[in-house]
């Protein structure tokens, strides 16, 4: 018989699809339904209310929210003020009821009276122009263009004011982009954030270089910088060959 797609003929037990364009299609279905998810999540996310703030009256009162890098961040003004005259960036406007909405830190920060809350200035420290921008603009669509630096640089962001769902959105970017040659730099990152998508991914791509692990600028790094990640990276690779050898016997065994 004839396959309704391809047209091949196939096994009449295929009931009238060829076994090729059924795993086609059940891969097709799989991807719709996680762009469906995505898009429900994301949807959800710009949906969320602010149980603390009341949006009718809050909904015109601006924040000034002003990057200050990490360069910057240990260098005193000349009056003597910490930060007086440091915002060398233009500030980006937010409207508190969008920011307390997506992030229980602005929540608290700006439901109280702190500073933040009654200067209407919020100062943003260890991140760039750039990042805080796209930061903000994410609160309000739910979209980011990312490339790796711009995913780790939100991720880092998304951490630090609890937006889980960008977090979620930049750790699916960053897993989309592992590799042998970055796997040992993802991991060490992931680690430090507790991002386990990231980390499970990057695992399994230094499983497959571990012949040529320790030639590797970033493992020469890590030697110094942070060892017990490499003690984590060789317990999990002697597990699993001894998983692998259990494994073999098994099945030798069985045979008999």
């Amino acid at each position: 018989m004839f396959c309704q797609s391809c047209k091949d003929v196939y096994e009449e037990e295929e009931a009238g699809t060829c076994k090729e364009c059924y795993e086609e299609a059940s891969e097709t279905e799989e991807e719709l339904k996680r762009e469906i998810d995505d898009l429900r999540s994301r949807l959800l996310f710009l949906r969320l209310p602010s149980p603390t703030l009341d949006a009718s009256s809050t909904a015109h009162s601006d924040l000034l929210l002003h990057a200050i890098p990490a360069s910057s961040s240990s260098s005193p003004s000349p009056s003597g003020d910490a930060d007086a005259g440091r915002f060398d960036t233009p500030a980006i406007p937010a409207h508190r009821v969008i920011l307390a909405s997506k992030s229980p830190v602005f929540r608290a920060m700006l439901d109280n009276e702190m500073e933040e809350s009654r200067s209407g200035i919020i100062k943003i420290y260890d991140v760039s122009y750039d990042v805080l921008r796209a930061f903000v603009h994410y609160m309000y669509t739910a979209e980011a263009l990312l490339d790796e630096q711009m995913a780790c640089d939100l991720l880092v962001l998304a951490e630090k004011y609890e937006v889980k769902h960008l977090k979620s959105y930049c750790e699916k970017f960053i897993t989309s982009k592992v590799n042998n040659d970055n796997a040992i730099t993802h991991y060490a990152f992931a680690h430090r954030h507790s991002a386990k998508q990231l980390l499970e991914a990057s695992m399994s791509a230094i499983m497959e270089s571990m012949p040529t692990l320790a030639e590797r600028e970033e493992y020469k790094e890590l030697v110094v910088k942070d060892p017990r990640i490499l003690v984590e990276i060789y317990e999990t690779y002697i597990s699993r060959q001894d998983n692998t050898a259990a494994d073999k016997d098994s099945d030798c065994s069985c045979r008999k």
